[in-house]
């Protein structure tokens, strides 16, 4: 067939779109040609051409366009050679956009990944399985080079790169040396054999890291292993964050993959480059003739660039798939990330702490930013609505420089290694990570992008250090009514550079997101995390619930649910619905943040409205929970109380600080001193007070005998935003029918003597409660924060005789502890301040 000259295929295509009465139409299908005209009739085989086309009738002013243009692409898959390159010349207008969209009732995928055909059954024992149990396919190449990945789906399941542990589990490192920049192991699996391209997997505090093994040397059941640089010196030699030795909790958790000989378990997969194979070990009922098998090729699927002076406007995604993209750095040059998959160039330990703008600052880096699917940079009124971001090597969508007045609303974001959406500059390379970044040209900044409504499951699932949303340097940006679902770490994060200093960010809104099943890996984690001085930003009407229980923790208490990081100020803080007030407010800025009423208490509206509205409500049935995966227990309140005169203040403070006790206070009345706050595992942090102060008498008080709360009792009350407590403590008769009594009229009172629980009602107590510990009494009175006891404990009588006939009942049963005066039954402790 004789091929039509340009200049005349040109011509015929103009005349085509020159007829369109409102938007140019330009069509594109799987089993179209790109010699074709572009009509529904005659459509394109590729979008690049179909984005040619239309920057051709935006050169030449084709009046069919005044409505816009739309490339309208077909049910099917667009396998790339190249990415898509979305050039300023591509720009529309507001009145006349650019938008690629799917056809009606289709969902076309562009791919930046390959199948891998032709599988046979292995005719030889590997690894000591039987025959056949494993396929066995010739490597895909490209210009005569193989193809390297790190990734590999079958029928749209990630599989496992073949590794030494079983599942989900990991095995603990036993020591690293920095100075040699070697880390020893256990190693008593002796089939487990050094291959080149073996990389060990690492957890570290908030991240995880990436090195490829130079050698392993074993000496009888353990083995010593040197790394490749460049991660060999930047893991030993950067402060934070680092393997942990933990004799409480567990060394740094680890796995050694990509090697043949750790090839042994169904799900498992290695690629041999040397003999340009790959290798598969089929999971329960799948079929060698029956699957479908992608590798990522490209690591960038579409590329939205313009400049400084030329950004791209007014371009459009709708409906689009965006899957398979590959990411080979840390192949390369290893993965040792500072923190959020931002990667270290390179980091040291300060001799001398201090910077011009930190004066304790020890911890120096500067970090890269890795690939994504989608990158867009300068740039404004894009949008991408309604599409799929799947099977995704690292980042799914990244606004990063000079991004602004862009729209990501309701998209699906699934099944991707690392952040579901990076935005905003994270310290360019040449830029200490802890400055403040400061501008000179607004036309950089990363400013009033709207993020709403997608939802975001099974992502982060390669780098767990990664997150659902990462903002970094942004202003005026909006992340609203997302769901955010299964993340290994934080659901998301605003701010970068550990700072209180002045900077670009200002006026950032978190607004009614779902986060949830979040934390499954690391820990040092929240549902909504911040960084840095933004001031007038606001978090509220927030929906968070449901933490994983990461089983290799390095600090196993720290998980929250807000948490304002070092030099945060400027937020205000409130309305957000949380399972408890498990926050953590760290090193914030000097003028601090608001924070009003987050907690359970917060109305039912708030939570039910929180997540994804309409019309993408039906992007809620690909939420992805794991359901075998354990959740964490929720803190319980408890007291403890210390018996003795070696009541040193600040080492009990300390020794508690790793227990991460909700609301914790301390009261002391003469030798006693007593605990009281939310804990999870009140035995051990009992243990740890015990070998702290082996001289000390250590009670702890988990019988709650009685347990008044307002927002349970109280009709239409609404609990307080901040709580004040009062201790007080007394004993019971020696008498157990006494005692027994006792603890009989407090189970029954709500149902025998209801006007007590009222009384406290109108006294607007919002919490009482009694614990019991042999026969002594721990009782916690909570009162709004400014109000006083002597004000508010008279209304509990007031017009309610029956409450004067129960203190007069229980007297009979109280008296005052050892210590007290003859006339004194409840003592009250004092609060001991904290510094």
């Amino acid at each position: 067939m004789r091929s039509i000259p340009f200049n005349k295929l040109l011509i015929i295509f103009l005349m085509v779109f020159t007829v369109s009465a409102n938007a140019a139409e330009i069509w594109v299908s799987p089993n179209g040609k790109d010699i074709n005209s572009g009509t529904k009739e005659s459509p394109l085989a590729t979008v690049h051409m179909a984005m040619r086309k239309a920057r051709e009738l935006r050169r030449l002013k084709d009046p069919s366009i005044k409505d816009g243009i739309r490339i309208i692409v077909m049910n099917g898959t667009y396998y790339l050679n190249e990415p898509l390159f979305v050039r300023p010349e591509d720009s529309g207008t507001a009145d006349s956009p650019t938008t690629i969209e799917a056809d009606v009732n289709a969902r076309p995928i562009i791919s930046g990944g390959i199948e891998i055909k032709n599988w046979t059954k292995s005719t030889t024992i590997i690894n000591g399985l039987k025959k056949g149990s494993v396929w066995v396919a010739d490597a895909p190449k490209k210009a005569g080079s193989l193809i390297d990945y790190r990734q590999l789906w079958v029928n749209g399941k990630k599989a496992v790169r073949a590794k030494n542990t079983a599942g989900t589990t990991m095995e603990r490192i036993l020591s690293w040396n920095h100075e040699e920049q070697t880390c020893w192991i256990p190693f008593k699996d002796k089939s487990v054999k050094f291959e080149p391209g073996m990389e060990m997997f690492i957890v570290q505090w908030w991240s995880n890291a990436n090195l490829r093994i130079k050698n392993i040397e074993v000496q009888k059941d353990s083995a010593k292993l040197s790394f490749e640089e460049p991660e060999s010196r930047i893991q030993s030699e950067h402060p934070w964050p680092a393997p942990w030795i933990s004799k409480n909790n567990g060394n740094s958790a680890y796995f050694l993959n990509n090697a043949f000989s750790l090839l042994n378990e169904p799900g498992e997969w290695y690629l041999d480059k040397k003999s340009a194979k790959i290798y598969y070990i089929p999971r329960a009922g799948e079929e060698i003739n029956s699957v479908t098998v992608t590798a990522p090729v490209l690591e960038n699927l579409v590329e939205v660039k313009g400049t400084i002076d030329s950004p791209v406007h007014h371009f459009q995604f709708k409906g689009i798939s965006f899957q398979y993209s590959n990411w080979l750095r840390p192949s390369q040059q290893g993965h040792v990330p500072l923190q959020s998959g931002l990667y270290l160039l390179d980091a040291y330990k300060l001799k001398v702490p201090g910077t011009p703008n930190q004066a304790s600052l020890e911890n120096q880096a500067w970090v890269g930013r890795p690939r994504s699917a989608v990158e867009v940079n300068y740039a404004n009124n894009i949008q991408f609505e309604s599409c799929r971001f799947e099977h995704l090597a690292s980042t799914g969508l990244d606004l990063n420089k000079g991004t602004n007045h862009n729209t990501i609303k309701g998209n699906l974001f699934k099944d991707i290694g690392g952040s579901a959406i990076n935005v905003g500059v994270f310290s360019e390379e040449a830029f200490e990570a802890h400055l403040p970044l400061i501008i000179k040209d607004e036309r950089e900044m990363c400013s009033d992008e709207v993020i709403s409504d997608n939802l975001i499951t099974n992502v982060t699932n390669e780098d767990w250090g990664t997150l659902g949303i990462s903002a970094g340097f942004v202003r005026n940006i909006t992340i609203e009514h997302n769901e955010i679902s299964d993340v290994s770490y934080s659901g998301m994060a605003m701010g970068w550079g550990w700072t209180h200093t002045p900077n670009v960010m200002q006026n950032n809104k978190i607004l009614g997101n779902k986060i949830h099943h979040y934390a499954k890996h690391l820990h040092d984690v929240a549902g909504i995390y911040t960084l840095s001085a933004q001031p007038g930003s606001r978090i509220e009407e927030n929906y968070i619930d449901k933490v994983y229980n990461s089983p290799y923790a390095h600090d196993p208490f720290l998980w929250l649910y807000l948490y304002t990081d070092e030099g945060s100020e400027g937020f205000t803080i409130k309305n957000n619905w949380i399972a408890e007030k498990k926050i953590l407010k760290n090193h914030n800025g000097p003028k601090g943040n608001i924070w009003e009423h987050n907690d359970p208490y917060v109305s039912t509206k708030i939570k039910d409205a929180a997540g994804i509205r309409a019309p993408y409500k039906h992007l809620e049935k690909e939420v992805v929970i794991d359901e075998k995966w354990g959740l964490q227990e929720m803190p319980k309140s408890y007291a403890i109380e210390l018996i003795g005169s070696d009541f040193d203040i600040e080492k009990i403070k300390s020794t508690l600080t790793g227990f991460r006790i909700v609301g914790q206070e301390l009261y002391q009345w003469k030798n006693h001193l007593v605990i009281y706050g939310k804990m999870n595992q009140p035995e051990r942090t009992k243990r740890k007070l015990a070998g702290a102060f082996p001289s000390l008498e250590i009670k702890i008080y988990d019988d709650l005998v009685y347990d008044f709360q307002n927002f349970e009792r109280c009709k239409d009350s609404k609990p307080a935003s901040d709580w004040e407590n009062i201790v007080l403590t007394a004993n019971l008769p020696a008498d157990e029918k006494l005692q027994k009594e006792y603890v009989e009229y407090h189970k029954t009172q709500f149902e025998k003597w209801p006007e007590v629980a009222k009384g406290f009602c109108n006294a607007d107590f919002q919490q009482l409660q009694v614990f019991k510990k042999d026969r002594q009494l721990i009782l916690i009175i909570s009162i709004p924060k400014g109000e006083s006891l002597d004000k508010l404990n008279p209304r509990t009588t007031q017009n309610n005789p029956r409450v004067d006939d129960w203190n007069a009942l229980m007297k009979k049963y109280q008296s005052g502890i050892e210590g007290a005066k003859p006339d004194e039954t409840w003592i009250f402790l004092n609060k001991v301040e904290t510094k």
